[in-house]
């Protein structure tokens, strides 16, 4: 069984490139709503971060329900990953500038200061294994129970 870093390396290596995710929450009368997210790495604890609107229907959607989703996929490269885990809101005006591009003012007008951060901690994730042609799980991750 890998370890932990490895792990997390190797789910990075497998999201390396792939600049947008999809991230799958649970409404609040139990229908899911998904969306476009910038991705980030993992950060050294294993942690999936994203920046997001205050009054986004995905944060809203975590308030009430935190079991979340994130996709990702590059067709080219038949790279296919599904991370799944608990999403928290936090307020980190630190992280919120590490993980800031300009790019984003467009969609978060208020700057990384005005950002909620959603923290995903991973329960589980699987990546499409092309010789097995079948999802497989990533072993070794930090696990929440």
């Amino acid at each position: 069984m890998p370890d932990t870093t490895t792990a997390i390396a190797q789910l990075n290596d497998l999201i390396k490139g792939i600049s947008t995710a999809v991230l799958t929450t649970v409404r609040p009368d139990g229908s899911l709503h998904s969306c476009p997210m910038a991705t980030h790495p993992l950060d050294d604890n294993g942690v999936l971060w994203f920046l997001s609107h205050d009054n986004s229907e995905k944060v809203e959607a975590v308030r009430t329900q935190q079991h979340v989703n994130v996709a990702y996929a590059d067709n080219a490269a038949q790279r296919y990953v599904s991370v799944s885990g608990f999403c928290e809101l936090v307020r980190d005006h630190a992280i919120a500038e590490r993980l800031w591009a300009p790019s984003y003012k467009s969609w978060l007008p208020g700057g990384a200061e005005k950002a909620v951060l959603l923290k995903i901690d991973i329960q589980q994730a699987e990546y499409w294994d092309a010789a097995q042609s079948r999802m497989v799980p990533l072993q070794g991750l930090p696990r929440i129970l």
